[in-house]
């Protein structure tokens, strides 16, 4: 998140760029419209908190939904990955898509400095709901990981790390759709007071299908909680990470 800032105003010499925003995410393929629909929603929750600004949203899975999007931007907007990492999708993918337009891109949802404060709160709250020690409560992360970069699976291991940090559980363990170790590894043997936390930033076929066959064949019998990414306060990590974005390309 932003440092501490002057009180005094700053002489604006240039100009910061517009106030525009496009947030991306994957999409799902198979069903492109209601990730559109939820991605519209979460735009418009940042909107909110973003006074002066026009937020839009574009899934990259519908099929001219980005190019769309991209057509009403202006030069210098602001394109928010609302991914967990800088993996294939993000540098590539994605990069492809912008074209030589002049767009910043910031760094996606998963490398939020601010995240793993956000997965701690919900973990620690689900805990207290179900009156389990912190101490005793192991946690599995579901991540993605994928078969082209390992940038997925490093930034999966780095919230493990920072979360571990914030909060003393009794476990953090990792594991993956797309690579080992699976999710049905890491979930094995966990007993009750285990809670499943995936760092999706969207719910779509792995969050619905593929993690809970694979807690099921592990025989997890904990808690499988929401996506990361629906955490209520990631509306206003957007905005922070938008409104940083401008404050440094006015200050530099």
């Amino acid at each position: 998140m932003s440092g501490t800032r002057s009180p005094f105003p700053k002489a604006q010499a240039t100009d910061p760029g517009p106030r525009s925003a496009l947030i991306v995410a994957h999409g799902q393929p198979s069903r492109p419209g209601p990730p559109e629909q939820a991605l519209a929603r979460l735009a418009v929750e940042v909107q909110e908190r973003v006074p002066g600004w026009t937020i839009r949203s574009a899934t990259m899975a519908a099929p001219g939904a980005l190019e769309a999007a991209l057509a009403d931007l202006p030069d210098g907007a602001t394109i928010y990955p609302l991914f967990m990492s800088k993996g294939w999708f993000v540098s590539h993918a994605l990069r492809a898509r912008l074209g030589t337009r002049d767009l910043v891109l910031t760094d996606p949802l998963g490398l939020d400095p601010a995240l793993p404060d956000l997965g701690a709160q919900a973990i620690m709250a689900e805990a207290m709901r179900r009156n389990w020690p912190i101490g005793e409560v192991r946690v599995v992360l579901a991540a993605h990981g994928s078969g082209r970069s390992d940038k997925a699976a490093e930034a999966a291991y780095r919230f493990r790390d920072q979360l571990a940090a914030i909060i003393e559980c009794h476990s953090i363990d990792v594991g993956f759709v797309e690579q080992a170790p699976s999710i049905a590894e890491a979930a094995t043997d966990m007993g009750r007071t285990a809670l499943c936390l995936p760092l999706f930033a969207c719910d779509g076929d792995h969050v619905q299908d593929d993690i809970p066959s694979a807690l099921e064949s592990a025989g997890f019998m904990g808690h499988l909680m929401p996506v990361i990414g629906h955490h209520p306060s990631v509306p206003e990590l957007i905005a922070a990470s938008l409104r940083d974005t401008l404050h440094q390309r006015n200050a530099a």
